[in-house]
């Protein structure tokens, strides 16, 4: 019995306690921030007792307990924070944040992240207890703590990209070296007999998952379509561009998406309209007599989806709210919305519809069912592949996938694809998943494939951006645009170099810090107005005059 109490006694203190969560806190957020796997933290967590024990944290030889407040509790939560932000995403990039604020979030989907937020909360306060009783134990602590406030302040990413945004505004930096590359969108030429035009969008699938040997069939089916058309290779993400909203106006409107009034005044009001200054794909396409539906099975209210295909020329608008009614099973739905069969199956009657009318028609589809971290398969794929485990996003991906083929399948079927250009890509590159360790191996592309008439069946390899899909579309559909340039993006079917080729993304992510006269021309009339305003306007270049070969065609 004795030795059973020695044993306990150390349990009991609260020295031990503390020292032991902080360091399950520890090996936490180095599994989160490092290529660790999980249960990481328990070795981790050990190794920072073991040397608390030896160096007798918490138990100074002459305990002087002193009522003070740690330096580092704020920074210390900023951390838990960036980490909650970091676990859920894989990344944490301040854009999608703000304006995710600014769109609105109400009606997201991602119930499992708000129980993490709590979890998140709760740990997040303990540790902060836990760290105050330490530096008020040990003198030792106190000494360095404001040293180690500063080291939290400096190193924490959140922190450090807020203060780049935040020089931009205050130094003399070139804030238009992208505006000046932006080009008008301008329909030189027109084809004979418009395609329709069927994009689909991929939550989250990007083409990593094509390596088999790191993923097996998961992306099968889809490699299969593109062996009918042409697969884009080396399409990579750059800032901005990194969430659904974001992904599908740089495809659309060739522009990453800056929110407005990034520390301006409008940061946290609700906006009125998405990225009104400038021209997308519906804006034009509507111009030409194009009849344009949205189809997505989460709510459009969220992050502005909504307002955005409103305000760009579309004619129907269409998400969880107007679709569930028009379901057999208004009950089989997921926590964002519709189930990719369901979604499918809705837009095979939309097609069939739009086909009755006189004039080309556009509809773009939205899936949900490779969204992060596990996916949400549908029934039709359990009845096909069996149980799914609830985490395994590489059974999500096959889904959808294999969804995906059988919806273009059934439209061949039914004559409903005949002069329709079909474009297949991913929104966005996925956040942190099961498979994450694998995705980060090597350098990751998204999804993006064209199907249809004219298309040849060859890869085309090209270092690019999804900003580039805006004048490759436009371009496949039989449109001609001056210089082959809509907004940033340039033509993947055309020689001319495209930004990623001439600048690299880092050039172009580093520029996105400073840029200031680019984010004015997205949100024109809502973003905050320069106090004094030249009395001409600024001549919209192609590059500077160092930089002019660029406006010339060259070989690749």
């Amino acid at each position: 019995m004795s030795g059973l109490h020695l044993l306990s006694h150390p349990l009991r203190h609260p020295r031990w306690w503390a020292l032991g969560f902080l360091g399950l806190c520890l090996g936490h957020a180095l599994s989160v921030l490092l290529p660790i796997p999980w249960f990481s933290l328990l070795p981790i967590a050990g190794l920072w007792l073991g040397l608390a024990a030896k160096l007798g944290w918490g138990a100074p030889r002459h305990a002087r307990y002193r009522r003070v407040w740690p330096w580092s509790l704020l920074p210390l939560a900023l951390w838990w924070l960036y980490l909650y932000l970091s676990d859920g995403f894989g990344s944490v990039d301040l854009g999608a944040v703000f304006f995710h604020l600014q769109a609105g979030i109400s009606e997201h989907g991602g119930a499992g992240r708000i129980t993490a937020a709590v979890l998140y909360t709760l740990a997040a306060a303990l540790s902060l207890v836990a760290f105050t009783w330490l530096i008020r134990t040990d003198k030792r602590w106190r000494l360095v703590e404001k040293v180690l406030m500063l080291a939290l302040v400096a190193g924490n990413p959140l922190l450090f990209g807020l203060g780049q945004r935040g020089a931009a505004i205050v130094v003399e930096e070139d804030g238009a070296w992208l505006d000046r590359r932006y080009q008008e969108p301008l329909l030189q030429g027109r084809p004979a007999s418009p395609p329709n035009l069927l994009l689909i969008y991929l939550e989250s699938i990007e083409r990593t998952y094509a390596d088999r040997e790191r993923f097996g069939d998961a992306y099968a089916d889809l490699a299969h379509l593109g062996e009918r058309g042409t697969v884009f290779e080396g399409v990579r993400q750059i800032d901005n561009t990194g969430w659904t909203m974001a992904g599908m106006i740089a495809s659309q409107c060739g522009v990453p998406l800056m929110p407005a009034g990034l520390l301006h005044d409008r940061q946290f009001e609700p906006l009125e309209a998405v990225v009104p200054g400038i021209d997308c794909l519906g804006d034009l396409l509507s111009k030409e007599g194009y009849r344009l539906t949205y189809l997505g099975g989460a709510s459009t209210s969220f992050a502005g989806k909504g307002l955005f295909y409103e305000g760009h020329g579309f004619d129907l608008v269409l998400g969880r709210e107007e679709l569930v009614p028009r379901m057999t099973d208004p009950d089989y739905l997921n926590s964002w919305g519709l189930y990719d069969d369901t979604l499918f199956d809705v837009a095979v009657e939309e097609i069939a519809d739009l086909e009755t009318e006189p004039g080309p028609w556009g509809l773009v589809v939205l899936t949900l069912g490779g969204h992060a971290p596990n996916g949400y398969p549908s029934r039709r794929c359990r009845e096909r592949q069996g149980e799914f485990d609830g985490v395994d996003i590489l059974y999500s991906v096959e889904c959808t996938a294999w969804l995906t083929r059988d919806f273009l399948e059934r439209l061949e079927a039914r004559g409903l694809l005949e002069n329709t250009l079909v474009m297949i890509a991913s929104d966005h590159l996925t956040m942190r998943v099961s498979a994450w360790d694998q995705l980060i191996l090597g350098e990751r592309a998204n999804t993006v494939m064209l199907l249809g008439p004219g298309v040849g069946a060859t890869p085309v390899t090209r270092e690019a951006s999804t900003l580039d899909l805006y004048p490759t579309l436009l371009e496949a559909m039989g449109f001609d645009l001056p210089q082959h340039r809509a907004g940033l993006g340039v033509s993947l079917l055309a020689p001319t170099l495209n930004l990623v080729e001439r600048h690299g993304a880092e050039e172009i992510n580093r520029r996105l810090t400073q840029e200031r006269a680019l984010q004015q021309r997205l949100w024109e009339g809502l973003a905050p107005q320069p106090e004094s305003a030249p009395e001409t306007p600024q001549e919209q270049v192609t590059e500077t005059p160092r930089d002019q070969p660029e406006t010339e065609v060259e070989p690749l």
